[in-house]
């Protein structure tokens, strides 16, 4: 499957992109496998406030106040196009280039916040989205899903193979409607990435905190806080 996309944080690709961030050395290393955990209520079930714009999600972002000392805001990274070949996951062909990309996750209103930490290789990303209940939750779910149909796969972007896989992840429960998780490892070049990804939806908010592991399980219940923080 090679398909012309445009790369975004939650996408394959975006990751790929960032592969010095967040990583190991684990030459050598065995791969972790696939998979990811999806709680909550069903979107239809959940009635809430309307779409918010990307205005009043930009404001609803951690900052660095937020996060406390040793953050640094990445600049934002331009749209960047890359012909992506995904091998030997049946589960992300079907839905194409989307499901290596985060494609479907381009919803009308949006904002993106990324962060470095203590001057290391170490990074945070939140994205805030918001649309119908619905949308959200069929948009970040088939992405979710196509992810995880695979334990071991492997992503060919501007030449430069990746093998991937990723562990499962029990959901955050008890945290909005409906919640994703799962801990996804990039391999090239003999260094490995590590990257957490948790999506929680609230009503109609979506949430994505993206990058090392430690930070995302340090700032999520904050993320979620200010993002669903009634003005």
């Amino acid at each position: 499957m090679r398909v012309r996309v445009a790369t975004t944080a939650l996408g394959i690709t975006a990751a790929l992109l960032a592969l010095p961030a967040c990583s190991t050395d684990t030459t050598g290393a065995k791969h972790q496998t696939t998979s990811s955990a999806r709680t909550g209520k069903p979107a239809d079930a959940v009635r809430k406030p309307t779409a918010l714009g990307s205005a009043a999600l930009e404001s609803r972002l951690l900052d660095q106040s937020d996060l406390g000392s040793g953050y640094l805001r990445k600049p934002e990274r331009p749209a960047q196009h890359d012909d992506v070949t995904v091998i030997g996951c049946p589960a992300l062909s079907e839905l194409g280039g989307d499901a290596a990309t985060g494609g479907t996750l381009t919803f009308p209103h949006r904002a993106k916040a990324a962060f470095t930490y203590g001057g290391s290789s170490s990074e945070i990303s939140e994205e805030l989205y918001s649309d119908s209940a619905k949308k959200l939750s069929d948009g970040i779910g088939r992405i979710f899903d196509a992810m995880t149909g695979c334990p071991t796969y492997q992503v060919v972007a501007g030449g430069t193979p990746t093998d991937m896989a990723s562990q499962k992840l029990p959901a955050p429960h008890g945290l909005g409607d409906e919640q994703w998780s799962q801990l996804l490892t990039f391999s090239a070049g003999g260094r490995s990435t590590v990257v957490k990804q948790t999506a929680i939806r609230d009503g109609s908010l979506l949430l994505i905190v993206s990058g090392s592991p430690a930070l995302v399980d340090r700032h999520l219940d904050k993320a979620l806080a200010k993002a669903t923080a009634v003005s």
